[in-house]
């Protein structure tokens, strides 16, 4: 197994003493060798991708490079899942949504011979997945809905702080991929803009993505439930419905990068299929652009999985990659590091 280098280190150190990364340890994207130097992304091994992100980074930000990039179109978007935390044994926003319905089940005596809650309460991951699309729609529909948004964002703040991975018994916040913080820093320090772009639920990252990635809540796109103004007793409040607004996903990434942010990417990094388009539509971009997936190849420190994934599956998007010659992160290859505290298993 690889070393722990002292990016992981520092990383480690900070979420040990619940120091929020983005003051300190995602805030940079170098740190100093055992003699002082400053050495950029030193979690990820020498060769050819780190290279290549190093190259293409210096010559967006240097005026005298015929690669330059005005620093307001220097923007970066990132998927969350698979490629800046884990996302096995499932998504982990579904795993709130389970420890919510059993956080719930005592209100709602139903549950228990009613799936798919049934299934969540038992921890029945089979009968989970024969629920199907329709089947997890309803488990965050009922565990998501109904409540403020603040009272939402409470939840999973609680949840965040609380809750533990069922295989490595960490933090889910601890759960985050060392290189891509670390990419993420040096993108920052390098005039660059950075976005999550997810499929998971946008209220669910904002409460974190500040601490955990260096990234403001308003620079975060997901999919989104219909939320509606309410005046209370207590005074204005927006309360989530039952109904999903929009699935920022697959296609609906670039529709939600246009919307929100206005202006096409430089750079975008995902992991999946349902980040496909979003590369595309970066990489079709005028000028220097750089895609790039996180391929999960490394089983002794995280999970390996692609074409056959049940969650995260990566199959027409890596062909396009290997054909058109995007960026291709191999984890046991090319990350010294991957969690800043390695898994136990």
């Amino acid at each position: 197994m690889a070393r722990i280098h002292q990016m992981g280190r520092v990383i480690a150190a900070c979420v040990l003493a619940s120091i929020p990364l983005a003051t300190g340890c995602a805030a940079g994207g170098s740190t100093p060798d055992s003699q002082g130097r400053e050495t950029a992304l030193s979690s990820w091994n020498h060769g050819a991708t780190r290279d290549r992100l190093i190259a293409f980074i210096g010559s967006a930000s240097d005026p005298a490079s015929s690669g330059y990039i005005p620093e307001a179109e220097r923007i970066a978007v990132f998927d969350n899942d698979g490629t800046l935390w884990a996302e096995r044994p499932v998504y982990f926003q579904l795993l709130f949504a389970l420890d919510r319905v059993r956080e719930m089940a005592a209100d709602h005596p139903e549950w228990a011979t009613a799936q798919p809650f049934q299934a969540a309460i038992e921890g029945d991951m089979k009968a989970l997945a024969e629920s199907g699309k329709e089947g997890l729609v309803k488990l965050v529909m009922a565990t998501h809905a109904g409540m403020t948004t603040d009272e939402f964002a409470t939840a999973v703040r609680d949840w965040v702080r609380t809750a533990r991975h069922p295989e490595s018994g960490q933090p889910y916040t601890a759960m985050t991929y060392a290189p891509m913080l670390e990419l993420l820093g040096y993108l920052r320090s390098n005039g660059f803009k950075t976005y999550i772009v997810s499929g998971g639920g946008v209220e669910f990252m904002r409460v974190f993505a500040q601490e955990v990635y260096g990234i403001p809540p308003e620079q975060v796109i997901g999919t989104t439930i219909k939320t509606e103004f309410e005046m209370t007793a207590t005074g204005p409040v927006i309360r989530r419905e039952a109904e999903i607004d929009f699935i920022d996903d697959k296609a609906g990434k670039p529709v939600s990068i246009n919307r929100f942010i206005g202006r096409r990417p430089v750079l975008a990094f995902g992991n999946s299929d349902g980040d496909h388009e979003m590369l595309q539509w970066t990489a079709a971009g005028d000028g220097p652009r750089l895609v790039g997936l996180v391929h999960h190849t490394d089983a002794a420190r995280e999970w390996a999985y692609d074409r056959e994934g049940h969650v995260g599956r990566l199959d027409a998007a890596l062909d396009e990659a290997n054909d058109r010659g995007w960026l291709v992160v191999d984890m046991a290859r090319d990350w010294d590091t991957v969690f800043a505290t390695p898994l136990e298993r």
